[in-house]
């Protein structure tokens, strides 16, 4: 059996009580919880050159610990160079165990490593509870060595809760511990 990570206990024993209070449910099965975390890199430069794929899957692997999958075009594009099922982007869904080690690192590890770093934006959220931000740079996770980057790119990361709206995602997301820059509510 795994070991319950960190968050996840603090979860189940802090948060689910403290929603429960807050939002007035009757049942801990109302609680908003976290269901996966997706993270998604496009790779707009993958027309020309074939590597910055496989770079950004490598790069994605190590910092999930879960292996990668390239995402395909859909369309041709004549104007992009761009040909149906050409390899553009890498993209991981974690869930379970990954995913709460993902997002105890994401949070204590990564985001401190961010330059001016103010706290993420609150206005993210897309009406259904999922919340999405982005990351500039990928050298802010440890697991990258700063040595072996050909380039420096960005990736979406969306936290998908079970939340019926942004009010209760926030507040679930909020107590998990990420850094909102203003901590009101979103209207």
């Amino acid at each position: 059996m795994a070991e319950i990570q960190r968050l996840q206990k603090k979860y189940k024993e802090e948060i689910v009580p403290k929603l429960m209070e807050q939002f007035g449910y009757s049942s801990i099965m109302q609680v908003p919880g976290l269901q996966k975390i997706c993270l998604n890199q496009g790779l707009g430069d993958a027309t020309q050159d074939k590597k910055v794929v496989d770079v950004a899957l490598s790069e994605m692997t190590l910092i999930t610990g879960q292996q990668a999958v390239p995402t395909k075009a859909k369309k041709s594009v004549s104007n992009f160079k761009l040909r149906e099922g050409m390899p553009i982007g890498a993209r991981v869904t974690l869930r379970r165990r990954q995913m709460w080690e993902f997002l105890d690192r994401y949070i204590s590890v990564a985001l401190p490593r961010v330059r001016d770093f103010r706290g993420i934006n609150d206005k993210s959220f897309d009406g259904r509870g999922n919340y999405t931000t982005g990351v500039t740079e990928q050298i802010i996770f440890p697991e990258i060595n700063l040595d072996k980057v050909p380039r420096i790119t960005g990736m979406d990361i969306t936290f998908v809760t079970s939340a019926k709206n942004d009010a209760e995602a926030f507040a679930l997301l909020k107590a998990l511990g990420l850094p909102f820059k203003n901590q009101n509510n979103p209207s």
